[in-house]
């Protein structure tokens, strides 16, 4: 397996028909070998039911289920240690990624043989609260990490599967996933990408989930970030080794 598309998605039963479509018109044509995990997080709505039937007629959808809302960062690393394909695309589940971005991300991450690509929402579609509570998290976090990413919480990525499982895991990690791949000698680059208008439903963060939690969160990471001593070169009788077999 080539990619794995993985989709955290809480009560978005109205949004993931069409955007399913999407990612398989923007996918086939690539001649690609790929998958689509689809984790419903406790949804109360129709999802599961939804996702179920629809694996009669689509053989590249894997649906996932939570019982109870676990997060997102618990969706993408459960989904990520089932996942067959070497390469990570993730995808928020309300419709704002944009499918058709994913085969550029995915040429420039192989190309330029990078352990991860980032999306940059340059133009955002969300609340005069959202955006500017985005970027001030972002400036924050970029300035105190160090990490070069503008935009760390865009749900659309591309990283290898075997970096993204040597990451330390604890809850809200998809929003330091740059910083976390950088501390233990991977590269990140960011590209612009579109960002749309939410389809149906309502979003599940507010203050307390994105400004409070984040800031535990960022203290956390600069703890990680002192501590870390990755890559470290070294010999072996046979010479020196793969930085990458050591990180």
């Amino acid at each position: 397996m080539d990619v794995s598309i993985i989709i955290p998605a809480r009560d978005e039963s109205g949004n993931l028909p069409d955007l399913l479509d999407e990612i398989g018109a923007a996918m086939q044509p690539l001649g690609l070998r790929y998958e689509v995990l689809v984790v419903d997080d406790g949804s109360s709505d129709d999802s599961w039911s939804m996702l179920a039937a629809r694996t009669a007629s689509d053989d590249t959808l894997r649906p996932i289920r939570h019982r109870r809302s676990a997060g997102q960062s618990t969706s993408i690393w459960q989904a990520a240690r089932l996942a067959r394909g070497r390469w990570l695309a993730t995808l928020d589940g309300d419709g704002q990624n944009d499918p058709a971005d994913l085969p550029r991300l995915l040429e420039r991450a192989r190309s330029e043989r990078l352990e991860m690509v980032a999306g940059h929402r340059t133009t955002r579609r969300d609340t005069w609260f959202k955006r500017f509570s985005s970027r001030v998290a972002n400036g924050v976090r970029s300035r105190l990490l160090r990490d070069s990413t503008p935009d760390t919480g865009c749900g659309l990525k591309v990283i290898r599967r075997d970096a993204f499982l040597k990451l330390p895991y604890f809850d809200h990690m998809h929003r330091y996933l740059p910083a976390l791949i950088q501390f233990q000698g991977g590269r990140c680059e960011s590209v612009p990408v579109n960002h749309r208008p939410r389809g149906t439903g309502a979003s599940h963060y507010g203050l307390n989930n994105r400004l409070w939690a984040g800031l535990l969160d960022l203290m956390g990471v600069m703890w990680l970030r002192r501590r870390c001593r990755l890559p470290a070169e070294c010999e072996t009788m046979e010479g020196k080794a793969d930085k990458e077999e050591q990180a």
